[in-house]
């Protein structure tokens, strides 16, 4: 039984792929073997059925590329129509002389019911027909398709790199990332495809007017000289077929024009094209003045009043309808909330307070204006979340520790476009968001500028504009990266939680990490805790690193480190130096690759010892420095960083074990991305390129210092 059905399955499959050569090699067949005129009538049928659902169908798209084989079945369904022009232009001219019906009913019905047997009347609309396809739909259908292909070639590059931003931002799982990949390489072929595909709709128009121009001529030729008819009867007979077989080939000619234009032209959208007009077209400000006007001019003397004066109406009672629709929504809004209320009421009111309502246990949360509450709307999609899921999955990856949920609500305190992110109960961020519009980021090489809101990125401080959605083409071009809201949210997010991730991490985390290592390493979790070390003092240890951008991924290099200095130190401080110069590699690995040498900025001597000094004259306090040189050092190794920021170079402050920590409180709010290091935590192997010298004699900025 299984056997028969996987053969059933099987000649099934090499069937269906058999149908498309078949069915090619017939329409070639058309062209050179002569066919009976009930072929004709079935095939001309057939035509006329593919034209109307390939319209249909294009009609139905949500975007242009729900019918990404569309230019192919353009090309098949034109092969189609000139094999039948072939072959009915071969009966027309053998047969035309024996009457009307010589050519098949098809082409008898349309030469005698459409334009009422008078041929020179099928001229005209045979004429009209084709002005209409070429002129009007096939032009623009060609210069949209062309104009398309232009942008959507030049928007690859941007539309990549975005992708590209996405995943690295952990936005983006890389399954899709490379189905948004396949999708922004599709639309581009798609849009060549449709640029070359019009060309075919052009030239099947003009090959109509040809094959109408030689069967008349050759009709009338044939008539005359090999059957002995008169002029007058020749053009009668050869003529009226001739033009029913004309516009028999230009009606669906003129129904797949439609079908390319309205594919074209599509902008995406969650309906089809039906849905997306009406959606447009619902609105009582639209048509209360079309009933106004209307009224206007039915009302004016010699106007027929019976015609427009009931159309006036029919366009007022749309416009009561619509306007009427809103309130309808309205009253049935606060029916389920007074329901919903009087449900509540009706439950009985504890006499206890619960802690869950006192206390919030999210340690993230999000909040946003009623403005923003679409963005998390499962109805809708719920963008926000799923590009909140993918910066928890990709974050919790980088730092080595699962990242906490976050809280998303809603609060009416804030702007309605506005957000606020808080890490334990602390405002970290806030900033507006517009859901409706687009964020186009100065890339720093614009070769235009797009009108809209000129604001800052609140992730990274770029300058930036709100934009319409349809401006993105023209953003892009101009050399905008443009993102979605929910992505300038999400990378706004990401930020926060990188930098705040010491704040994250606390007991249960660190007694997470040891569960897990105690599988893989138990006598290594044994010789940790509880001694030498207890779960609070390796908690901190583990702040601590996170503190200094140290990610916890080796955690099991990092539990040996603690091991082996906790048997030399026991203050905190110097232990977590200690484990700081065990793990070099690992801190140096998330700087540069492996055979790349380490840009640093080093200190010069004196300057060493004057900031060696300080901590020895003052090695318990946090802030050893004297203010004066404390301000001369921030001030001067800014100076030094900032030609490398502006080349977006990652680099290293580089001092000695000493002075490390307590340089690194001072710098961090001036360079909080700039790693601090000692010269005890590179590698002996390591290559390291000194790029500047902070207090040198080739420094104008630091010589007061070391005098």
């Amino acid at each position: 039984m299984a056997t028969n059905a996987l053969n059933k399955t099987i000649w099934a499959d090499a069937g269906k792929s058999a149908i498309l050569p078949f069915a090619t090699l017939m329409l070639v067949g058309l062209m050179i073997v002569p066919v009976p005129s009930l072929v004709l009538d079935i095939g001309f049928i057939t035509n006329i059925m593919i034209s109307l659902a390939v319209l249909m169908v294009a009609l139905n798209a949500a975007k242009p590329l729900d019918f990404s084989s569309f230019p192919t079945v353009l090309l098949f369904a034109t092969l189609l129509r000139l094999s039948l022009n072939v072959a009915s232009t071969r009966v027309v001219l053998v047969d035309g002389h024996e009457g009307a019906d010589a050519a098949g009913h098809v082409i008898e019905a349309f030469g005698h019911f459409l334009i009422g047997g008078d041929w020179a009347v099928g001229i005209f609309v045979f004429a009209i027909l084709m002005i209409i396809n070429l002129v009007v739909i096939t032009k623009g259908a060609g210069r949209v398709s062309e104009v398309s292909a232009r942008f959507t070639l030049d928007a690859l590059p941007g539309k990549q790199m975005a992708i590209d931003a996405d995943l690295n931002a952990g936005l983006l799982t890389p399954d899709e990332a490379k189905a948004r990949r396949v999708e922004v390489a599709t639309e581009a072929d798609f849009y060549g495809s449709m640029d070359g595909a019009s060309k075919f709709v052009k030239g099947d128009a003009v090959a109509g007017v040809l094959i109408l121009v030689i069967n008349i001529l050759g009709g009338l030729i044939l008539g005359v000289m090999s059957h002995g008819m008169s002029m007058a009867d020749a053009a009668a007979a050869y003529v009226q077929l001739a033009i029913g077989d004309a516009l028999v080939a230009q009606i669906p000619a003129l129904l797949l024009s439609i079908a390319a234009a309205a594919i074209v032209t599509r902008v995406s959208s969650p309906f089809d094209l039906s849905g997306q007009i009406t959606s447009q077209f619902g609105s009582a400000k639209a048509w209360a003045p079309v009933a106004g006007i209307l009224f206007l001019l039915g009302v004016m003397p010699g106007m027929p009043h019976f015609i427009i004066l009931p159309a006036a109406g029919v366009a007022g009672w749309v416009a009561w309808r619509l306007r009427k629709q809103p309130a309808k929504e309205a009253a049935a809004l606060a029916a389920a909330e007074a329901e919903a209320a009087e449900s509540a009421a009706a439950e009985p009111v504890p006499s206890t307070i619960g802690w869950d309502e006192v206390s919030d246990g999210a340690v993230l949360g999000l909040e946003l204006g009623y403005g923003l509450i679409a963005m998390v709307d499962e109805r809708k999609g719920a963008p926000l979340m799923a590009r909140i899921t993918g910066i928890r999955r990709q974050l919790s990856r980088e730092l080595g520790f699962v990242v906490p949920m976050v809280r998303v609500r809603d609060n009416l305190a804030l702007e309605p476009n506005a957000y606020r992110i808080t890490v334990a109960g602390v405002i970290m961020g806030e900033d507006e968001c517009w859901p409706e519009d687009l964020l186009a980021l100065d890339s720093g090489a614009l070769e235009g500028r797009v009108e809209g809101r000129e604001v800052r990125d609140p992730s990274f401080g770029l300058e930036a504009v709100w934009i319409a959605p349809d401006k993105r083409t023209e953003a892009v071009v101009a050399g905008y990266t443009v993102v979605d809201p929910a992505t300038v949210i999400a990378t706004h997010l990401n930020q926060i939680i990188a930098n705040a991730a010491a704040d994250l991490f606390g007991m249960d985390e660190a007694q997470k990490l040891l569960d897990a290592l105690k599988e893989s390493a138990p006598q290594l979790v044994q010789g940790l805790t509880p001694q030498p070390l207890t779960l609070g003092q390796i908690a901190g240890l583990c702040r601590g690193l996170l503190a200094e951008g140290v990610p916890l991924k080796d955690f099991r290099r990092i539990a040996e480190a603690m091991v082996e200095s906790a048997r030399e130190e026991a203050d905190p401080s110097a232990m977590l130096e200690a484990v700081r110069m065990r793990i070099g590699p690992i801190i140096i690995q998330t700087l540069v690759p492996i055979r790349m040498p380490l840009p640093v900025v080093t200190l010069d001597g004196g300057l060493e010892a004057l900031l060696a000094q300080a901590v020895r004259a003052g090695p318990n306090a946090s802030h050893p420095f004297e203010p004066g040189l404390a301000n001369r050092v921030v001030s001067a190794v800014t100076e030094a960083a900032q030609p490398l920021l502006a080349e977006a170079r990652q680099f290293a402050i580089v001092t000695s074990p000493l002075a490390r920590r307590p340089l690194a409180r001072l710098l961090k709010p001036h360079l909080a991305d700039v790693p601090i290091l000692s010269f005890l935590e590179i590698p002996d192997g390591k290559p390291v390129e000194v790029v500047a010298v902070v207090g040198g004699a080739n420094q104008s900025a630091m010589p007061e210092l070391v005098r």
